[in-house]
């Protein structure tokens, strides 16, 4: 560019980028994979066509959250998008308690159903489910019983 009147040429083109195209990623044994978060728990989770079995570390989902609010905690992406019966889901996970897990498992589900059928983000999102729990437990400083509680105080 000489002066400015060559920019005239450049009004023609645009450096804006279209919306964020979602594809279906699928592996050979037709097969999503996401890996879900909360706390220090950490879930690895696999959705499949299927008739709604859900299995975490190897148990029935059930049988591995006994208390019926962690279940439900669970089920919750899959009523919202009204494909209860209609996935598979294996399910690893490791840290964290039964209530972190739960999450874990909950956000890892969320984002393997919108890899496998990317119709269900907008359902997903607007529910909250793909959006990560960021919140962790506060590091214990010196000088203090826990994070923030300081020791008992005596006067004599």
């Amino acid at each position: 560019m000489a002066d400015l009147s060559s920019l005239k040429d450049l009004a023609g083109v645009t450096t804006e980028s279209a919306a964020p195209v979602h594809v279906r990623k699928v592996d050979a044994q037709g097969r999503s994979y996401a890996t879900g978060k909360r706390k220090d728990a950490v879930a690895r989770v696999w959705v499949k066509a299927g008739s709604g079995r859900i299995m975490v570390n190897g148990k029935d989902y059930s049988a591995y959250f006994a208390r019926p609010v962690l279940q439900m905690i669970l089920r919750q992406p899959m009523v919202a998008a009204s494909r209860d019966t209609q996935f598979d889901i294996v399910a690893t996970v490791a840290g964290g308690g039964l209530s972190g897990q739960a999450g874990a498992v909950r956000h890892g589900i969320s984002k393997a159903m919108t890899y496998f059928e990317p119709s269900l983000r907008a359902v997903l999102k607007k529910g909250g489910f793909l959006t990560r729990d960021s919140r962790v437990v506060e590091r214990k400083k010196y000088g203090r019983a826990k994070a923030r509680r300081s020791f008992q105080f005596s006067k004599r």
